[in-house]
């Protein structure tokens, strides 16, 4: 039972700190001379790319910890605080800074490929969902843990994929009230992961 609500509440917190939803109209923004094809190969090489990014910091992160001698305790809290930044912004629909700036949104419109960036790095795999990543791996108590974990991350990269791929194939129907009204939801139960990643920080730096 345990495990399943380590599932639950990381595969919540994965999709959404990530939020497909919020970077689909910057995506067509950047890519409107684009086919149909061309923007599908890119949202699949952006998925792929933001998945291994991802499972990546989760299995370095404690290593770098070590090497700048950061505790995890003090990662949970900073890394809490900027997930209640990220979703007190989805909480007002809008998309956070923290995924991508108007600058690299300008500079991807101008580049013929944006997968790799701005796409993949950092509008899914920014600061924020590599913060949730290493958060995350923080938690796994075994190797089951990380096996679930993983897991997650390949089903996470997969749903982004089939959400860019139904928007783009079905762009006339997106109803933009109904991505806001996502993306709140997306907000809320990111607050609520970033509250508990930093009360498990502040328990581990003065209760244990």
């Amino acid at each position: 039972m345990e495990i399943l609500n380590f599932a639950l509440m990381s595969a919540g917190s994965l999709f959404a700190i990530i939020n497909p939803l919020a970077a689909v109209p910057t995506f067509f923004a950047m890519t409107p001379g684009n086919t149909e094809a061309e923007r599908l190969r890119m949202a699949r090489v952006a998925c792929v790319t933001a998945t291994l990014v991802l499972m990546l910091f989760a299995v370095t992160g404690n290593a770098l910890f070590k090497i700048f001698g950061i505790t995890i305790a003090a990662f949970q809290m900073a890394g809490g605080l900027l997930l209640l930044l990220v979703s007190l912004d989805n909480l007002r629909a809008k998309r956070s800074g923290v995924h991508e700036t108007e600058e690299e949104t300008a500079a991807g419109a101008a580049k013929a490929d944006v997968s790799i960036t701005p796409l993949a790095i950092p509008m899914l795999a920014g600061p924020g969902a590599i913060t949730t990543a290493i958060l995350l791996e923080s938690r796994a108590k075994n190797l089951l843990y990380d096996g679930v974990l993983m897991l997650l991350f390949l089903l996470v990269g997969l749903a982004c994929y089939l959400i860019f791929r139904f928007s783009v194939k079905k762009a006339s129907a997106i109803n933009p009230i109904v991505m806001n009204v996502t993306t709140r939801l997306m907000g809320l139960i990111l607050a609520a992961t970033a509250v508990q990643f930093i009360i498990d920080g502040v328990k581990r730096a003065f209760f244990q």
